[in-house]
C-alpha cells in the first residue's frame, strides 16, 4: 500500500486483533480449517465449538482470524466463506514451506503484508513508513497517527481508545512486554524475532536498522515485485533510492540501511536468472526489469526464499 493506495480507496483498520498479538501457530492453525475447495468456513470462528476447535477463548479466536486476513492468507468470498490464498497453502499445508513457522521468512513474510501492504493493519504501515524519529514512546505516536487517520473517509470517528490499543498491540508484536499473566497471553510474537524495534528504555522505543541477516534474498526479492508493482507497473526501472527511502519500499519497512539494500542489489542478476539487474552507470544507480508475469515471479521467489 503506497500513498497512492491510500487515497484511492483504502479502509483503515485500526482494531480486530482484540489486542492479541499473532501468535507462532495461530496461522497454521486457521489454515487448518480449509475444505476441499479451499475455502473456510465462517462459522468455524464463531459457533459454539470454536473454542474446543481453536484451543483458545472466544476473544483469541476472533483475532486469530484478524491475523489471517491481516496476513493476507484468507480473504472474503462470499456471505458463508473465507477464501484461502494460494500463498497460504504454499507457506502452510503440511508438506508445503514452513508449516509451523519455524522459518524467519515466514515471520519477514508476515511482517511485509502488516507493514509493507497494510491491508488491514493501517497501523503498522503507518509505523514502518511515517515514523521516523530516532526514538519514540506509545504517547509521542497518539496524535500523529489520529491525525493520519483522519485523513481517511471514513463514515465513523475512530476512537483516541481504539488508536492506543493498536498502537501498543503494534509495538508489542514486535518488542513483547514481560510480567505476569498467562503463558498464551505473553507467548512470544512471531514478529518478536526479527529485532526490527527494541524498547530501548522503559517506554521508550527505536528501530533497529541493519543488515537483517534472516531476512533471505528470496523474500527480499518479493516485496520488490509487489513495492514496484503498486508503484508503477508499466516502469522497466526502478531509482536506488526508491527501494531503499521510499514509502512502503522494502528498504524502509525491513528497516535496511543503503550499503545492506545494495548489497542485496548486486546479486540481483544471478537471484532472478536476469529477471532483474543492477545497474550505476555515471552515478545514476537503479535496477531495470525485463518483462515479467508478476504473480509467476513473485512466487517463483517466495519458493526461493525458503530453499
Amino acid at each position: 500500500m503506497t500513498i497512492a493506495a491510500i487515497s484511492t480507496g483504502h479502509v483503515p483498520h485500526f482494531s480486530g486483533h482484540e489486542t492479541f498479538t499473532l501468535r507462532q501457530m495461530w496461522l497454521k492453525k486457521v489454515f487448518d480449517q480449509r475444505t476441499d475447495a479451499n475455502k473456510i468456513k465462517k462459522s468455524v470462528f464463531t459457533d459454539d465449538e470454536s473454542i474446543a476447535r481453536f484451543g483458545v477463548g472466544k476473544n483469541m479466536v476472533s483475532s486469530m482470524r484478524h491475523w489471517a486476513l491481516a496476513a493476507n492468507l484468507i480473504s472474503e468470498g462470499g456471505p458463508d466463506d473465507y477464501l484461502v490464498h494460494e500463498t497460504a497453502q504454499s507457506i502452510f499445508s503440511d508438506d508445503g514451506f514452513d508449516p509451523y513457522s519455524e522459518n524467519p521468512n515466514t515471520a519477514w513474510f508476515v511482517h511485509w503484508q502488516l507493514a509493507g501492504l497494510g491491508k488491514r493493519s493501517t497501523t503498522w504501515f503507518w509505523l514502518f513508513n511515517k515514523v521516523t524519529a530516532p526514538s519514540f514512546s506509545k504517547t509521542d505516536l497518539e496524535k500523529p497517527l489520529a491525525d493520519f487517520a483522519a485523513k481517511f473517509n471514513t463514515k465513523r470517528r475512530i476512537s483516541a481508545s481504539t488508536l492506543t490499543r493498536d498502537i501498543d498491540t503494534c509495538l508489542r508484536s514486535y518488542a513483547p512486554r514481560s510480567g505476569g499473566g498467562s503463558p498464551e497471553d505473553f507467548a512470544e510474537p512471531i514478529l518478536g524475532e526479527l529485532g526490527l524495534i527494541a524498547e530501548e528504555a522503559k517506554g521508550m522505543f527505536a528501530f533497529r536498522r541493519g543488515p537483517k541477516p534472516t531476512l533471505s534474498n528470496g523474500l527480499f526479492i518479493y516485496a520488490l515485485i509487489d513495492y514496484w508493482e503498486l508503484l508503477d507497473p508499466s516502469a522497466s526501472s526502478m531509482a536506488f533510492e526508491s527501494i531503499v527511502y521510499g514509502e512502503g519500499s522494502p528498504g524502509r519497512v525491513f528497516k535496511l540501511d543503503e550499503e545492506s539494500v545494495a548489497e542485496r542489489l548486486f546479486s540481483l542478476e544471478e537471484e532472478t536468472k536476469g529477471v532483474i539487474s543492477w545497474t550505476d552507470t555515471s552515478g545514476l544507480r537503479q535496477v531495470l526489469r525485463k518483462s515479467w508475469n508478476s504473480s509467476a515471479f513473485r512466487d517463483l521467489m517466495l519458493r526461493k526464499a525458503y530453499e
